[in-house]
């Protein structure tokens, strides 16, 4: 996974559920515990997140995490490049696609019944 996609899921995760827990938010991005906590101290210390103890918590390691405002204009820019890179493969594989077809025009494939 490229590190600015998994930055931009911590941002996108923690903005929707504050709350959450190191453990869910490996649980949600598919990741070990501690590949999830070297992405959100990444976030933490780049000033994109701010992390509050919960007060009145019986959990004193329960944190809350807010976007910041620069959180949140480098969540925009991260998904815009994600956005590009995706429109980029997108226009290979269609590109990929056409070129198969042009191989196979002609041919019937060994596995398939002939086309009426």
């Amino acid at each position: 996974m490229i590190e600015e996609d998994l930055h931009l899921q911590v941002l996108r995760l923690l903005e929707q559920e504050p709350d959450m827990s190191q453990r869910q938010l490996a649980r949600s991005l598919g990741l070990s515990v501690g590949k999830t906590h070297y992405a959100l101290k990444a976030v933490l210390d780049r000033g994109w997140v701010k992390a509050q103890n919960f007060r009145r918590s019986d959990n004193r390691s329960a944190y809350l995490y807010k976007l910041t405002p620069i959180g949140l204009q480098e969540k925009a820019r991260l998904a815009y490049g994600l956005l590009q890179r995706k429109r980029a493969e997108h226009q290979a594989l269609m590109t990929e696609i056409e070129q198969l077809r042009g191989e196979l025009q002609g041919t019937e494939p060994a596995n398939e019944p002939p086309t009426p």
